[in-house]
């Protein structure tokens, strides 16, 4: 039976990386509805009084750094952390993004629940097979980044580590593709494609993954909350129907007038597809129908290139 949503409605919030394309429909939701503490590195001054004036509290923090933290409240009833970085520096990255969601808990070990984004990225490469939560691991995505997988499998085994250690009820919930009216990696490809740029692609064709759009990710958010135990709930986390990289491009294309270009490169990401099953079980099925949502895409961000 899927799980009931916690409600978040007046609570008390930290959410770590406000700043990213999948955090910005989430910090604009939350901000309507509870107390919101964002904390990042803020190296944008015009990002963190955007926040500001939505009347989200924002904290100057590093992750890597726990003193850095003591200016965020500890008092919250919910962690959330988007935060990731991909330097290359193996050093850094894994300070910030395995070390980081532990020092993060150690500082609210208090709180209701931790909800931890992690990626499908760690997972190793095994063809159009869908990922069961318990596949091998691997490091999919050293080609092109050649600290992310690895450190997003570190910031599992810390998060899980102080979960036990602290007592705190925790998700990991592993991100597939994102995408909304704010962008992501399928506007990247229309961008592409507009400007006769060729698309690589894995040969071992067609390269399948699951279209999680931001209303989605929004609504489970509090299912998510409500999946978390101290024993650490771990979940793919992606939209229920998958589709190829080819199949999304295609689409676009016939919604633009515009052809995809191809280019097989063993160094692409494969295909990623996601076992669905107890994602299904704990929170449902997604509802965004990917066709629709990519749509709504192009018409909020690129509105010319839509045949009439």
């Amino acid at each position: 039976m899927t799980l009931s949503p916690v409600d978040i409605s007046g609570s008390r919030i930290l959410l770590a990386g406000p700043g990213g394309q999948v955090a910005a429909p989430i910090v604009e939701a939350l901000a309507a509805q509870c107390e919101l503490t964002a904390v990042a590195r803020f190296s944008d001054e015009k990002q963190r009084q955007q926040l500001e004036a939505m009347g989200v509290n924002t904290v100057k923090g590093d992750l890597a750094d726990h003193r850095s933290l003591q200016a965020c409240p500890s008092d919250v009833d919910y962690v959330i952390n988007l935060a990731v970085v991909k330097s290359g520096d193996f050093d850094y990255d894994l300070r910030a993004n395995a070390e980081g969601i532990g020092n993060l808990m150690a500082h609210c070990r208090n709180a209701k629940a931790v909800l931890h984004f992690s990626s499908t990225a760690v997972y190793e490469y095994a063809g159009q097979e869908p990922r069961e939560e318990s596949a091998p691991l691997g490091d999919n995505h050293r080609a092109m980044f050649p600290t992310y997988s690895l450190s997003k499998i570190a910031a599992e085994s810390v998060c899980r580590f102080a979960a036990r250690q602290y007592g705190i009820p925790t998700t990991i919930a592993r991100l597939s593709v994102p995408y909304g009216n704010n962008g992501g990696w399928p506007f990247l490809h229309l961008l592409m494609m507009k400007e006769g740029m060729e698309i690589d692609v894995h040969p071992e064709a067609p390269n399948f993954y699951n279209l999680l759009h931001s209303s989605d990710y929004i609504e489970k958010l509090p299912y998510l909350l409500a999946a978390a135990s101290t024993e650490v709930c771990t979940v793919n986390f992606g939209g229920s129907e998958a589709v190829s990289i080819e199949q999304w491009c295609e689409y676009l294309g016939e919604l633009c007038g515009l052809q995809p270009r191809f280019r097989d490169n063993p160094q692409a990401f494969g295909s990623l597809q996601i076992d669905t099953e107890k994602m299904h079980a704990l929170i449902g099925p997604t509802k965004k129908d990917w066709r629709q949502g990519l749509r709504e895409m192009v018409e909020q961000l690129a509105p010319e290139l839509l045949l009439a």
